[in-house]
């Protein structure tokens, strides 16, 4: 098991949106809005269902970005 930066407050990443140009806000983890009990469930584990088929092998963490100017939402990965 990897260690996130942006997850665990280590690093800060900052992206623009592709559609306006605007800053993205990091959302979270990605898994932890697939359901109401994902955020509680290994890491690891919620990796191996969340339809990304290499972020587990690879050492990904798959993070929400959004834009609050158009509201475009961005899955970025992060290396752990």
């Amino acid at each position: 098991m990897g260690i996130c930066p942006v997850c665990n407050g280590l690093e800060e990443k900052y992206f623009t949106c592709s559609t306006c140009g605007n800053e993205l806000e990091e959302a979270g983890r990605l898994m932890d809005f697939f359901d109401d009990y994902s955020a509680y469930m290994p890491i690891d584990l919620m990796k191996l269902e969340d339809g990304y088929s290499d972020d587990y092998a690879k050492g990904l963490c798959p993070h929400l970005y959004k834009c609050p100017s158009c509201y475009n939402d961005v899955v970025q990965f992060i290396q752990e």
